[in-house]
């Protein structure tokens, strides 16, 4: 049973196609702004993330410094931002979408991840292998707790809140 506007198993229908069966509206109907701001953030975030391995590229036989650090600075940014949007001052709408899944999503990298720890693993080097699985994690959880808990005790302390 449909109704115009109305939700059938999930889905809302609205109007009668072809053959009078229900029209289902455009999946993307009503989010293209939020997919363009991710799409547009998500380029920013994956062009600096790019711009770090040039500056500083490992070398053969390195170690993934710069993947790891762009991750580790990547978690504490995201840190500071949901505390920022969500217990600071009221943003745009799509600046959570833009900053926080586009920019940052794309600026840190859990594939670029992956594939360092299964070369330095088949390269023979299973302790910097396992080290940099370990390290990144612990570090990049660090990152976000320490940049939450910081940033939290700026913002109250900003609002006239407790210490």
């Amino acid at each position: 049973m449909a109704t115009s506007g109305g939700a059938v198993g999930g889905a809302v229908r609205t109007g009668a196609g072809p053959g009078g069966a229900p029209r289902r509206p455009s999946v993307l109907r009503g989010q293209g702004p939020a997919v363009a701001v991710v799409a547009l953030g998500g380029a920013v975030g994956a062009s600096a993330r790019y711009g770090a391995g040039l500056l500083w590229p490992t070398g053969p036989a390195g170690f993934p410094w710069t993947t790891l650090l762009v991750n580790v600075a990547g978690c504490a940014v995201i840190g500071v931002f949901l505390v920022v949007v969500t217990e600071g001052r009221p943003a745009h709408p799509l600046l959570r979408p833009f900053f926080g899944t586009g920019v940052l999503g794309g600026f840190t990298t859990f594939s670029t991840y992956a594939v360092d720890a299964r070369q330095l693993l088949e390269e023979g080097r299973p302790g910097a292998g396992l080290a940099y699985l370990g390290l990144t994690l612990l570090a990049a959880l660090g990152a976000v707790w320490a940049a939450v808990a910081l940033t939290r005790r700026l913002v109250r302390r900003g609002a006239g809140g407790s210490r």
